[in-house]
């Protein structure tokens, strides 16, 4: 037998002067109140202070491992490791998926600011250059619109010299009208073919400021200059056409060919 070569265990005899059951002040103790020899203990191991640290170490090993091995015991058929990869594959998929969308989100948004923006700048652009072409064109128009209107005025006028030489009459006497009455010394220049329309429809102007009238080739038909001491009238029909263009805008002359 296995247990023939181990000794019986022996009994302890009780200290002297105590009897059995009794402590030292002679109170009454546990039934296993002795030394219980080495013999006895068989298996059990006597505790030394590094056990706990030990113990430790060996719960976080076995606590550590519980959860591989359940994992292993989970996988343990191809279909249920195939079931778990699916199930993490989906979740990472659907994972990835949500953080593509919120960058999409954020990267749609950045790229309409920047195209608002953008095509805010190109269509004020647009409308600038738009308001500056049609300033122009309107300037372009009202510059043709007056030179037209000049050129029309200056073939009325020609036409009414041409019909109507009597009109330099009428000029004569706006000139002399037109000197200072302190002035003195007046002559009227006109063309030769003018004076005999300027003594018939001017004559009391001419009297009345004591005006002398001479004939003058260079002054051109329909118009006269009026000299005195105290100055000068320039009313020749080229010099007062001078001045209603300009006071259009336009330099059109009034001597061009264009039509002539």
């Amino acid at each position: 037998m296995s247990g023939a070569g181990k000794p019986p265990p022996q009994h302890v005899p009780p200290v002297a002067g105590r009897a059995a059951g009794q402590g030292g002040n002679g109170k009454a103790t546990g039934s296993y109140a002795r030394f219980i020899p080495r013999e006895e203990l068989g298996e059990v191991a006597s505790w030394k202070p590094g056990s706990f640290g030990a113990g430790a170490a060996a719960f976080g090993a076995a606590a550590g491992t519980a959860p591989a091995s359940g994992t292993a015991a989970a996988d343990s058929t191809p279909d249920a490791l195939r079931a778990r990869l699916d199930a993490e594959r989906h979740a990472l998929r659907q994972a990835a998926y949500q953080e593509g969308y919120r960058d999409g989100l954020v990267a749609l948004e950045n790229f309409k600011q920047h195209f608002a923006a953008q095509a805010t700048a190109q269509i004020g652009s647009l409308l600038d250059s738009f308001d500056a072409q049609l300033r122009e064109i309107d300037a372009q128009a009202a510059q043709a619109l007056t030179r037209c209107t000049l050129q029309l005025a200056r073939q009325v006028v020609r036409s009414e010299l041409g019909t109507r030489p009597e009109l330099v009459a009428r000029v004569a006497t706006d000139a002399v009208n037109a000197v200072m009455l302190s002035a003195s010394h007046i002559r009227v220049l006109a063309h030769p073919a003018d004076l005999p329309l300027i003594e018939e429809g001017a004559q009391e102007a001419l009297v009345a400021r004591g005006a002398r009238l001479l004939p003058d080739e260079n002054v051109e038909r329909g118009g006269v200059i009026v000299e005195s001491d105290a100055g000068a009238v320039d009313a020749r029909v080229a010099t007062r056409w001078a001045q209603a263009a300009a006071a259009l805008g336009s330099e059109v002359a009034w001597a061009a060919d264009d039509d002539a």
